[in-house]
């Protein structure tokens, strides 16, 4: 919707914010005058004058002066805070607030107030803070505010994104050893798949190559198209995944002969054929600006546990 914004409509919401005020006072100002009604002889009447079906009229009561004082309170009070707030949107108040300015604030006292936590766990070892239950219970509120979005509360991982339980560690792209971790955290990842469609020659040469993928691992495929796939993905697939299709964990290209790998967009037919023709793209942002290299410690020590929970040394005592 940001689109539609324009600075115009701060002054359109503060103008009709003070016009409001005013109107309300000069209402109040106005109701609290006691008009005194008169007849035709000038003798005073209780009545406004105004009278319906005959015998209905129309008392002459003004508001009592303290409901009147509550009022214009109100509004006093609404002036002063517009003023010292800044709630005109166009002026920012005397007192310079915001809410961005809060957040910050108490997000700055909360970080030096935890500090010490962080600055402990970061002189320790990931795999032996992996061990640490209570170190692990803040790691995955952390994952849980970062993470989840794309990999699942569970860490399971969703179609394009991985799973980070699996222990296999050949499975993972880039690795799942503690600096790898971190580095992936740090500074993010870019995958690209390019499209091999016209490399492998049309559609022809692309179903080859996908039977050929299939066969690595045991899936079922047509023998015959998986030799023709064999020498194409030689040509045009080795130079990433390896000729033996065991990968490249630099590059990020998955082994595609290990029985146990995981299929990030499936392994079917149609989305082997599909991934071969026009290619994947896949992206994990750096958290490098948004989390300090103590909470990126932590983060990746949690994510460690989840594929090394056997593996993850003992807390020292």
């Amino acid at each position: 919707m940001n689109q539609f914004y324009s600075p115009g409509w701060a002054f359109w919401i503060g103008s009709v914010t003070i016009v409001s005020i005013v109107a309300l006072f000069i209402f109040l100002r106005g109701t609290a005058k006691q008009t005194v009604f008169r007849d035709k002889q000038g003798n005073p009447i209780a009545t406004t004058g105004h009278v319906w079906d005959g015998d209905l009229q129309e008392f002459n009561n003004p508001l009592p002066r303290w409901w009147l004082g509550l009022f214009v309170i109100t509004l006093v009070f609404a002036a002063v805070y517009l003023a010292l707030y800044g709630g005109l949107a166009f002026y920012g108040g005397v007192l310079g607030f915001s809410s961005d300015k809060m957040y910050q604030q108490e997000s700055a006292a909360f970080d030096a107030r935890i500090e010490p936590l962080y600055a402990g766990y970061m002189k320790t070892p990931i795999p032996q803070l992996a061990a640490n239950p209570t170190a692990m219970a803040t790691g995955q509120r952390m994952f849980l505010t970062y993470c989840s979005q794309c990999h699942g509360s569970d860490a399971g991982g969703t179609k394009g994104f991985p799973n980070l339980t699996i222990k296999n560690a050949a499975a993972w792209l880039y690795g799942n050893s503690p600096d790898v971790l971190v580095q992936t955290i740090t500074e993010g990842r870019q995958g690209m798949m390019p499209p091999m469609g016209a490399a492998v020659g049309g559609a022809p040469g692309v179903t080859a190559v996908a039977n050929y993928v299939r066969s690595l691992t045991g899936l079922a495929h047509d023998s015959a198209l998986a030799v023709k796939g064999k020498a194409l993905f030689a040509n045009a697939c080795a130079a990433c995944h390896g000729a033996n299709a065991e990968g490249n964990k630099a590059l990020g290209a998955p082994n595609l002969a290990d029985p146990k790998r995981q299929w990030l967009f499936g392994s079917s037919m149609e989305s082997i054929e599909h991934t071969v023709e026009n290619g994947r793209s896949g992206h994990m942002p750096a958290q490098k600006d948004y989390l300090s290299p103590e909470k990126i410690h932590l983060l990746a020590a949690y994510i460690y546990s989840l594929s090394h929970a056997e593996q993850a040394a003992p807390a020292s005592r």
